[in-house]
């Protein structure tokens, strides 16, 4: 169905959709190239919410070199869009230009795009096929993918461990497990998400900044604190907004004068407080973590969380079935007696166990950096 050279240029505009993957949030990342008598006259990417998206940067760069883009051919990664939103339709733009083929890798899961802009585009006249490469592309946006189809952002796991299985000592200490590589690394999978989620006792414990360090980007995660009875120090640097970014701490059952007290003094830090107990019995009055991912993916419009906790929230996260990926760094070390991976409950049957499937497994540095997917969300059915 598709030749060599069509492969390429998709390739191509995926390399440019891969240009946004730190800037994009949270409209998806897409990239563009224009082809002309076997030359590419133009190629873009989405930039920040409410710049141009992919296909109008290619347009004007081929526009600005000279060319003449009528007649051309268009390789773009995600469907163009047919709706007003904070930019107008990108296939007004593309029929304008007078794009007389356009190859799309994937349909837009936006319910308002969702092939009408496929649709749009023929009505014109312009051959249109979709699928070239539709896997990469559905990867790249696994997190926009989700929250189109599930209401549910993509949550990412990531756990710095031993070949033991040990994540820290038994009197907390976890700096550092793994390499100075591999956590460089991690700052690259930090700076692509809308958010770094961690808990209370990784604050207590740690103090960590979350923030984007050592890797260029434009923009800085939103931190979110799941803090169950609004234990936070005022002096934590999570709060601090010097850092960059935004803060919430979502809280569960708490007090009312406690709560509100609380409130006002980390909101004259901008930090935003918002409360989501646990209904359920038994609850103890801590956070509902479902309800968590909802919001943000609701609310905020979050596509991708990447959290770094500590085994105990690791284990209720996993217990709720909230994360989708686990993205581990193994250190060769044997540790011994230590904090593991999560806090799960004890098994009666292997029958029983949490499984997930493998997806990719590189080495970073001294350390094998694994990949590894829900068991019903293998790479094969994404």
């Amino acid at each position: 169905m598709y030749s060599t050279l069509d492969l390429e240029y998709m390739n191509i505009a995926l390399a440019e959709a891969k240009k946004s993957l730190f800037m994009s949030n949270p409209n998806p990342r897409v990239g563009c190239v224009i082809v002309k008598e076997g030359q590419i006259i133009g190629r873009g990417f989405t930039q920040v919410v409410g710049g141009d998206h992919a296909e109008i940067v290619a347009l004007k760069d081929a526009q600005q070199k000279g060319f003449d883009v009528s007649g051309a051919s268009a390789y773009v990664t995600l469907e163009p869009c047919c709706h007003h939103g904070r930019t107008p339709p990108c296939t007004d733009s593309l029929i304008q230009a007078k794009i007389k083929q356009i190859f799309v890798a994937m349909q837009d899961p936006n319910p308002l795009v969702a092939g009408k802009g496929l649709e749009r585009l023929r009505q014109e006249g312009m051959e249109v096929r979709c699928g070239l490469l539709e896997k990469e592309a559905q990867e790249l946006n696994i997190g926009f993918v989700k929250r189109m189809t599930e209401g549910k952002p993509w949550v990412r796991l990531k756990i710095a461990t031993s070949l033991d299985g040990k994540t820290a000592l038994l009197n907390g200490t976890s700096q550092w497990i793994t390499s100075p590589e591999a956590r460089l690394d991690g700052h690259h999978w930090r700076a692509q998400a809308c958010c770094i989620l961690t808990g209370i006792g990784t604050v207590k414990e740690d103090n960590p900044q979350l923030n984007v360090r050592d890797v260029p980007t434009s923009r800085q995660p939103v931190r979110v604190l799941i803090d169950s009875f609004l234990e936070v120090p005022l002096e934590a640097k999570i709060l601090d907004e010097t850092l960059g970014g935004h803060t919430i701490v979502i809280c569960g059952h708490v007090d009312s004068a406690h709560f509100e007290k609380t409130k006002k003094i980390l909101s004259d830090k901008n930090v935003t407080v918002i409360q989501l107990p646990d209904q359920s019995a038994g609850s103890k009055g801590k956070v509902d973590l479902p309800a968590v991912f909802k919001y943000l993916a609701e609310k905020l419009h979050f596509n991708e969380v990447h959290v770094e906790a500590g085994f105990k929230l690791n284990g209720s996260l996993i217990r709720e079935s909230c994360v989708d990926e686990l993205l581990i760094y193994m250190a060769p070390r044997l540790i011994g007696e230590g904090l593991g991976i999560a806090n799960l409950s004890e098994l009666q049957s292997l029958d029983q166990t949490n499984d997930w499937n493998l997806q990719e497994h590189i080495s970073v540095g001294h350390d094998l950096r694994l990949r590894l997917y829900k068991n019903n969300l293998a790479r094969e059915s994404i």
